[in-house]
């Protein structure tokens, strides 16, 4: 609900102005789902789909938008987790996203990859979608997350 809140108290003051820019920070999750949390999974899909609507929305009134979608990151959430995304390969350093965020910032682009190989697994996911999930379901079950919650 975050996104929603920000929104709320900062785009009337934007709109009046006829000037502002909203990241919203979401996740590769929200673009590719994430195995294992159907709570993760979705609530970074609706985070990436507000984004979108946002953008569309208010980009004729001077509003730009963008979403931040990292893979991995270190952070003090995942620094002590080796059975989690710390995991990951491609685990990025703080300073480097930063460095991704400033330079998508002054292009004005909606997607923030800072991991270049997300656009990929992206164009995978909509190029077929059935051969996707079937990837999917079988990363699932190597890695033997249980079903429903």
């Amino acid at each position: 609900m975050a996104h929603i809140y920000a929104a709320r108290a900062a785009l009337p003051a934007m709109v009046e102005r006829g000037d502002g820019y909203l990241l919203n920070t979401a996740s590769a999750a929200g673009l590719l789902t994430q195995i294992g949390s159907a709570p993760y999974a979705v609530t970074k899909h609706a985070a990436v789909a507000f984004a979108e609507w946002l953008a569309i929305t208010y980009g004729a009134r001077g509003i730009n938008v963008s979403c931040l979608c990292p893979q991995a990151v270190r952070t003090a959430m995942t620094a002590d987790n080796p059975d989690g995304v710390a995991s990951i390969d491609g685990m990025m350093e703080p300073e480097v996203l930063c460095d991704s965020v400033v330079e998508t910032l002054k292009e004005e682009r909606f997607l923030v990859l800072p991991h270049p190989e997300v656009l990929t697994y992206m164009q995978r996911k909509t190029g077929d979608y059935d051969r996707w999930i079937g990837g999917m379901r079988r990363l699932q079950e190597s890695y033997g997350n249980a079903d429903w919650p």
